[in-house]
């Protein structure tokens, strides 16, 4: 790589942490969730959402659970505007949900602000302004003081105006671009602003302390959360809030250990749509935390309807490999991994397991609305047997026999290679029934009799390429009677090596299904499956199949 020296550091690590957060092994609670979707994942949008688009997705994110949701920034324009003012005035705000707006340090932006809100029961109004040593350099060419005073100013103001409207109205405060911030000057600045609100018990104060852009490894942005939880003024009545964005590919991972370290609440939007490389997924986040036995205290039980929506209203597309959200992040197609699969699926069965420990599978798929048989196991040429099987037995109730699914493997794959796709279910299917199921070419059986004798003796009238033949040959049973009277006719040498069968469907009218392997004497192994309401029949099916499938093998 070129330029190298063009890059350093531009985090400042915090003095004094104990780095607390590292002897915890999992998140034993949810945090306060609020989704920005509507807010900092809509400003990101190439075509921002349409006012009845901001609408659905603000019913889908109450429907979801959320308690808190940033709905804009009603100073920025009139469509955030007309937005806020929609939601109060239609009465689209159940009691329990809490609406965030956010504003900066400028008197008529915090004064629009809270003429957007009137009429609102519950609301947090977000304030914010930037303290990075970049952005206090390069942008607003102002001294650490100076930045201070736009916190406090805007703190004052915000303070004001509370008092002249009427409705249950928090605060929030966000030295933007946290992360780089010194440490120190975060906090003091954060201070000052709380000095001013004087949070309590009933009138709590949200501070929220940025990934803005992402600027070092997520255990040093748990130390920075630790260093201010450990020496934030009146912490039992703040709420330290998370915002990561994923300049760097870790949001989940700084929102999870920043939760360690002692915050109480995170900043996130769906499938971590936002600037740049995008905000913290709370869908991953959420799901993480159940996989764990943690209750998230959110509904992703239908991911695929969430998924549509949200694609349809942000023109934005879910990644296949999207955490638990993708179209194959349950998919398996290598044969080792569907095997395993397949046998811990049935293995949970058998022993009827409280708890999912399904091999591949970190969570139930079912849990989140997705399908075994269309989103677990998928085919093409690097499957396996036992995914193949698996597909027959859960799809179609064919249990075929583990040699047999070898054999049918074998097919499925070579013919998803030739084809260099990947092949639905009902082509693994068709595949299967024109390769080994009631096959009639070119030997057709019309009619079985049998007599008792010392044995079973058989009289099988069958077609050959189109002539009528009537043949007969005893044996120690039903099938054996008819395999030796159709081998003495075609002077064939083989035996019945594998026989097995089941019901193919549950009930008094379920059919039989028959599987049946031949083997010459050369050792070559046909196969052949037959379907029948009597499972004399089905077995007779089956081994003309096989025969079959031996007969054409040298046409």
């Amino acid at each position: 790589m070129k330029n190298i020296q063009k890059y350093t550091k531009q985090f400042f690590v915090p003095p004094h942490t104990k780095m607390k957060w590292a002897e915890k092994t999992y998140i034993e609670k949810a945090p306060i969730w609020c989704s920005v979707d509507l807010r900092d994942g809509n400003q990101a949008l190439v075509i921002p959402m349409s006012l009845n688009e901001k609408l659905e997705f603000f019913n889908k994110l109450v429907e979801i659970g959320f308690k808190e949701i940033e709905i804009g920034f009603p100073a920025a324009s009139e469509t955030e505007y007309e937005f806020c003012r929609t939601l109060i005035e239609q009465n689209l705000i159940p009691d329990d949900v809490t609406i965030q707006v956010l504003t900066q340090s400028r008197e008529h932006i915090i004064h629009k602000t809270f003429e957007a809100l009137k009429g609102c029961k519950n609301a947090v109004v977000h304030l914010y302004n930037s303290t990075s040593l970049a952005q206090r350099e390069q942008v607003f060419r102002k001294s650490k003081e100076e930045i201070k005073q736009i916190a406090t100013f805007g703190a004052e103001l915000c303070k004001q105006y509370r008092e002249k409207y009427e409705g249950n109205f928090k605060f929030e405060y966000s030295p933007e671009s946290f992360t780089g911030t010194e440490p120190e000057f975060a906090l003091e600045v954060c201070n000052a602003v709380l000095d001013i609100w004087q949070p309590s018990e009933n009138d709590k104060v949200i501070i929220n302390l940025p990934v803005t852009v992402q600027l070092s490894m997520p255990h040093v942005y748990a130390n920075q959360i630790e260093y201010m939880c450990d020496n934030l003024k009146y912490r039992e009545n703040v709420i330290v809030s998370l915002h990561p964005h994923n300049d760097r590919g870790c949001a989940v991972a700084d929102t999870e250990m920043g939760l360690l370290a002692g915050a109480d609440r995170v900043e996130g939007t769906l499938f971590g749509n936002g600037e740049r490389t995008g905000n913290v997924d709370i869908i991953t986040l959420a799901l993480n935390m159940y996989s764990q036995g943690v209750d998230p205290m959110l509904d992703f039980s239908d991911i695929p309807s969430i998924t549509e929506l949200y694609t349809r209203v942000t023109r934005m597309t879910v990644s296949d490999r999207q955490p638990y959200s993708g179209s194959l992040v349950f998919a398996a197609f290598s044969g080792s991994h569907q095997d395993a699969i397949a046998k811990g699926m049935k293995w949970r069965e058998e022993k009827n397991t409280p708890h999912w420990t399904v091999p591949y599978l970190p969570i139930d798929p079912e849990d989140i609305g997705r399908e075994y048989s269309a989103d677990v196991i998928r085919i093409n040429s690097q499957s396996g047997k036992g995914g193949i099987g698996y597909i027959l037995e859960t799809r179609y109730g064919y249990n075929l026999p583990k040699k047999m699914r070898e054999d049918f493997g074998y097919k499925v794959k070579d013919i998803s290679d030739k084809k260099h796709k990947e092949l639905m279910p009902d082509e693994v299917y068709d595949i299967f029934r024109r390769n080994y199921v009631d096959l009639v070419s070119p030997l057709c059986v019309k009619e079985a009799h049998y007599v008792q004798t010392d044995g079973i003796e058989a009289t099988v009238t069958f077609e050959l390429d189109g002539r009528k033949v009537t043949a007969t040959d005893s044996g120690n049973g039903r099938l054996d009677a008819v395999s030796n009277a159709i081998k003495s006719y075609l002077n064939a040498d083989y035996n019945i090596h594998t026989y097995t069968q089941h019901a193919l469907e549950v009930g008094s009218a379920s059919k039989a299904v028959s599987y049946v392997e031949i083997v010459t004497t050369d050792k070559k192994s046909f196969w052949g499956t037959g379907t029948d309401n009597d499972i004399i029949t089905s077995s007779v099916k089956a081994l003309v199949s096989a025969i079959n499938n031996m007969l054409n093998l040298h046409k």
